[in-house]
């Protein structure tokens, strides 16, 4: 079974949208489990406090490396070979390629920042692998957390219906999706293509490989750099 580690503040911020449709339908199946671990169970003092202000002095606050540490410790297993991911908008971009090595493994840690971020201490003595799921900052790392669990879930076996569905989606050939398209044949004066009703599935698959790469450029051309 994959199985997800969520270290936060927000425990009840889980499974939330992952407890729903394809991935909530595959947890009850057992095909993944999910964890959460309140990182303010190991907090400080009568207020289990996680948080202390930046050293050099500045705003806000940041999470403490020996309070995030000793929550790590205490929820993962000696020997547990899972990346442990820590959600943060420096971190590496997630891509598909990343989720795809992620899924063929047996599950992941993620940890969801909060405040100015982590102590980086922390992050170097226990390993953490920063990850961002784009350029914009989030209130903490929790929604991060769910994104990179659904884009994970949906490619474990058995969980799409067919397996072919996951191989020609958007970013899986750094091409960009084909345009789609279902009945009617005909609605408010626009109509499919032609090519996609004449079943000559040579002249469909080239139609969709031109259309995914004329897109890719207009919309995405890094993806073709």
């Amino acid at each position: 079974m994959w199985a997800a580690s969520v270290f936060t503040l927000y425990p009840e911020m889980f499974p939330g949208p992952a407890g729903l449709s394809l991935s909530g339908d595959a947890r009850a199946r057992g095909l993944w489990s999910l964890e959460t671990k309140n990182i303010r169970d190991h907090g400080l003092g009568r207020h289990r406090a996680v948080d202390d202000s930046p050293a050099g002095g500045g705003p806000g606050m940041v999470i403490r490396a020996d309070v995030l540490a000793a929550s790590l410790d205490a929820g993962i297993p000696d020997g547990d070979g899972r990346p442990r991911l820590l959600m943060s908008p420096r971190g590496k971009p997630l891509t598909q390629a990343r989720v795809r090595e992620l899924v063929a493994g047996p599950g992941l840690i993620i940890v969801c920042g909060r405040f100015e971020g982590v102590d980086e201490r922390v992050i170097e003595a226990r390993g953490l692998e920063e990850v961002s799921i784009g350029d914009y900052i989030l209130s903490g790392g929790e929604i991060a957390a769910l994104v990179v669990l659904d884009a994970c879930v949906r490619l474990i076996p058995g969980v799409m219906g067919k397996e072919a569905s996951g191989k020609e989606e958007s970013f899986e050939s750094n091409l960009l999706e084909y345009p789609q398209f279902t009945r009617p044949r005909d609605w408010e004066g626009r109509s499919i293509p032609d090519v996609l009703l004449s079943g000559d599935h040579a002249k469909i698959a080239k139609w969709r490989r031109s259309e995914a790469e004329r897109l890719t450029r207009e919309r995405r051309p890094d993806l073709l750099d």
